[in-house]
């Protein structure tokens, strides 16, 4: 598989770049905070934009290994307010595959927002970063998430019984994947 980073990426409505650590004001105030987004993710709600910098900073030092991948997601006319990020969570080198994981503030729910980033992000790792299989979970207590898996052509492969852990506790997760022949095949009929 090959590493390109965290570079810059566009759909029709958005853009998909790297953090600056500018954003923090906006990834608080936009999503960090707000318990109705964090519900379902691994870490809970900001206290405030100071954890959101740490944060941040973290991501951004990352930025220098081409084998990490967290883009913040924003409106193409913009830029500068992120609504949303997504990310590789988990990568298996020996298979080559990566685990998806995304949010986006609850402001922008159910305006097909993240299955137009997803898909973009699913490009990518199939055309440019060469992966063969493109994996997202979802805590089966939250089935938006497993909908915008499916919108993007991932497919439900099976649930992991107490499988997953999110800042609820223990949980069991809904797995979903694509592999490089699947995305063939999608793109195929797609042109037809």
């Amino acid at each position: 598989m090959n590493h390109s980073g965290t570079i810059r990426l566009e759909t029709k409505r958005l853009v998909l770049r790297p953090f600056v650590i500018e954003d923090a004001p906006a990834m608080y105030r936009n999503w960090a905070n707000d318990p109705q987004v964090t519900r379902f993710l691994t870490w809970t709600p900001h206290e405030n934009v100071e954890e959101t910098k740490r944060i941040l900073s973290e991501w951004i030092a990352q930025y220098q290994n081409l084998d990490y991948y967290c883009w913040g997601i924003a409106f193409r006319e913009d830029e500068g307010n992120v609504i949303g990020n997504i990310s590789v969570v988990r990568q298996d080198p020996s298979v080559d595959s990566v685990i998806i994981g995304y949010c986006l503030g609850r402001r922008w729910w159910g305006q097909g927002l993240m299955p137009e980033a997803f898909s973009e992000v699913i490009r990518f790792f199939f055309e440019v970063e060469k992966a063969g299989r493109i994996q997202a979970d979802h805590d089966t207590n939250n089935p938006n998430s497993g909908k915008v898996m499916e919108k993007c052509g991932l497919r439900q492969e099976g649930i992991l019984r107490r499988g997953g852990r999110n800042c609820q506790g223990i949980c069991d997760e809904c797995i979903h994947g694509m592999v490089a022949e699947d995305y063939a095949e999608l793109i195929e009929h797609r042109g037809e």
